[in-house]
Formats: structure tokens, sequence, C-alpha cells
């Protein structure tokens, strides 16, 4: 038996909220049409929370409460919960910390990680390190992003590109090595240049001059963003590959982040991988940022088989990016 300990994926769960926002709702806000946000994006709706009093942590709740369900398992066995957003309910707590309180998991500490649409990726290593180091047994990773509310509908470049949603993971520890394998992540914060959001942090404290300057909504340079988002995701991938010694035909799914279908397209065509062999739902639920890799794994898990070799990539605001190998346990 081996002893090594890896952290599998035991448990996926998921949340959309019901409202779609299509490409002919926003044909009536801003100055756009639905064949150009298609053939550029490859987005034809994305979901939208609407509804007072509601936040990050109330897409997140039902995903932690149908994985815990999927799994047999009660909430106050979760050790530790991990939220990968940049949209939390609150600049402190942490979300993860709101969304112990909400579904009863009072045996878990938590804490929220921000790497932007990286988030998810990010986390799951930090998370499988955790259940790697034999003191943890039960980590949850979630990636969740509320992108409405911190988007510029008034901004025809960046208000089609996002959605919100949520997608959760459980992490438990496993001998037989399924589960997260190998990771290559990156960081490059010369990045914050073409992709942020501009106030409301420590460097521009909110005032009404930064609200009325419209500087608390993500800010993007389209072009230099796509340019970057595309090699970054493509050389991570290759990267993994290397490192693990894969080739095309070793991997049965390419996960990528779904930001874009042409950048979608571009890493499946280097990585080698077709595109039936890659989960895509940019389609429906647009760029939720954190959310679009647990949501790609909540939608497909009927379709992966014990073994299959999975490679998740992402590229994210600030800027961030990486790829992660998993061989799936269940």
């Amino acid at each position: 038996m081996n002893h090594k300990i890896t952290a599998a994926i035991t448990s996926v769960g998921g949340f959309v909220p019901e409202d779609r926002l299509t490409n002919f709702d926003l044909e009536k806000i801003v100055d756009t049409n639905d064949e150009w946000i298609r053939t550029r994006t490859g987005i034809h709706e994305r979901r939208i929370q609407k509804g007072e009093g509601l936040a990050t942590s109330d897409l997140i709740v039902p995903a932690v409460l149908e994985l815990c369900k999927k799994r047999g398992i009660e909430t106050t066995e979760i050790d530790c919960l991990i939220v990968a957003t940049v949209t939390s309910d609150y600049p402190f707590p942490a979300t993860a910390n709101v969304v112990c309180d909400k579904i009863g998991a009072k045996n878990a500490w938590s804490f929220d990680l921000a790497a932007a649409c990286s988030g998810f990726l990010y986390s799951l290593t930090t998370g499988a390190t955790l259940i790697e180091s034999g003191r943890y047994k039960k980590v949850v990773v979630v990636g969740a992003d509320k992108m409405s509310s911190i988007i510029d509908y008034t901004d025809r470049n960046t208000c089609i590109i996002f959605g919100d949603g949520a997608g959760a993971v459980l992490l438990e520890p496993n001998y037989e090595g399924y589960g997260v394998l190998e990771s290559v992540l990156h960081s490059d914060g010369s990045g914050r240049k073409y992709l942020r959001t501009e106030a409301g942090g420590s460097l521009h404290p909110t005032t009404l001059e930064t609200v009325q300057a419209r500087q608390h909504f993500v800010y993007q340079e389209g072009a230099a963003v796509y340019k970057y988002a595309v090699k970054g995701m493509s050389d991570a991938v290759a990267e993994l590959m290397e490192k693990t010694n894969l080739t095309a035909d070793d991997i049965q799914w390419l996960v990528p982040h779904q930001a874009n279908m042409r950048i979608i397209e571009s890493t499946a065509s280097r990585a080698g991988v077709p595109l039936e062999r890659v989960m895509i739902n940019i389609q429906k639920y647009g760029n939720t940022t954190s959310g679009t890799l647990p949501l790609c794994l909540w939608e497909w898990q009927s379709k992966l088989k014990k073994g299959d070799n999975l490679v998740l990539a992402a590229f994210g605001g600030g800027f961030t990016w990486g790829a992660t190998l998993i061989k799936w346990g269940f």
C-alpha cells in the first residue's frame, strides 16, 4: 500500500442563480449585439444573482450543502473551508467565515483567498497541502464570485463577459494515488495595470469622488489581457505536461477557465487535446471568475471515470495563472 497521502476530490457541488442575462438583454443596455458577443467570446447568456440582501456567500451555501449531502456527511465534519473569491460579502470578515456560520460548520476554520480567475486553482493547491500534511481530513475548496456586484453595466467591454456562480469540492486523504497530483502556479503583479479594480483598497480608499468616477468596477484592457491569457494558460499547461511526462493522449479532460472561447480553443490546440475532451460551459454562464473550474467539474461529474486525468488551467487579473493535474478518484 502506498503510504503517501494525496488529496482526492470525493464530492462536488455547484450553484448558479436562476436569473439569466442574455445577449439580447444586453443589446437593450449597451451598444452591442448578440452576434458580436457570440463570435468574440462564445457567451450566449450568463446568470445573475438578483434579490435584496443576497451576497457571494448565498451562492456558496447551496453548493457546499449539495456536496455534503452527496458525500453523506454533516457540515460539522468539515475541518477547513477555503473560499476563492474577489467579491467577498464584506471587506472583512472573510466570506468563508460567513458561509461556515450559515451552514453550521462549527468545527471548521476558514479563510478567503483572492487570486481573481486563478483563485480556485490556488485554493485547490492550498487545500491539498493541508490534506497532505496529515493534519486535516476534510477540506472544502470553493470558487465563487458575484461578478454582477463589481461590473459596470454601462461598459460594453466588460459587462458582456461576467456572470455569477459557485462551485465546491471536498478534499479527503487518499493512499492510492488519486487526487491533486501536481500544480504549476505563477503570478506577476505588473499585470495590475491591465486588469484591476482601482478603488476601495488602502491605496485609494472609498470616497464620494471614487464612486462618482466609477472606480469600484472591474477595469480591463481587453486586448492586452487576451494576449497574456492565451500565452499564460497555454504555457502553464505545457509546463505541467512536461513536469508530469503527460502527452495529450494521457489527458482525458482539459478543464480551462471559461474566460473567452478563443482562449479556450488556443489552450486546447496547443495542448493537443480535441475540443470534445474539453469542458466548455461558457455559453451558458459566461466568466464566473473563481467559479468557472468547479462549475465545470460539477456539470461533468457524471461523465468522469475513476482514474481519469484532468488538467485544470486558469489565468486571472493581477496577473495570476497556472495549471493543475488531478487524477479523478470516484
